[in-house]
């Protein structure tokens, strides 16, 4: 074998792995920022309701439904929380009229978002939705069967227990 053929079977089998390498790393950015999409939706109001000392904590009675948002009065349950006749929920998902639920209030606002189990669980649906998209892309780009199935059933148990919460 003569030193050209010998380099040019060197470099006709680095090909494929350099392929593959460029495969992963494109796949692996895929799957990464389909998460942290999915933590950046969530963070917007599950900040809100993971991180509740010094926000003004209370209840609000449902009085009317319109698109996505309810509005109703607050009654307050924290200490330095003021009562107001009118807030603003954005999510109507689970939300009925005339039922009472607790939230909390965003910062400099009359918006509130709903806490507790349910309001925690709602919050983090995008990132439930973010690791069933990412499953596909792990299994199928990376070839991670097993990490994808663990990554859709993350995702599964988030999406059903958040229905269930609600």
């Amino acid at each position: 074998m003569s030193a050209t053929t010998h380099r040019a079977a060197k470099s006709a089998s680095a090909a494929p792995r350099l392929g593959r390498l460029g495969r992963l790393a494109v796949m692996g950015t895929v799957a990464a920022l389909i998460l942290i999409a999915g933590v950046w939706a969530s963070w917007g109001t599950a900040q809100h309701v993971m991180l509740v000392k010094g926000r003004e904590q209370g209840t609000m009675t449902v009085s009317g439904c319109d698109d996505d948002v309810c509005t109703g009065s607050y009654r307050p349950v924290s200490v330095g929380s003021t009562a107001r006749g009118k807030v603003v929920l954005d999510q109507s998902v689970g939300v009925s009229e005339g039922e009472t639920y607790t939230v909390v209030v965003k910062p400099g606002s009359g918006d509130v978002v709903r806490s507790g189990p349910a309001g925690f669980l709602y919050a983090w649906v995008p990132l439930g939705g973010a690791l069933l998209l990412a499953s596909v892309v792990v299994a199928g780009g990376l070839g991670l069967t097993r990490a994808g199935w663990a990554l859709a059933g993350s995702g599964i148990a988030l999406l059903t227990a958040a229905f269930v919460a609600l």
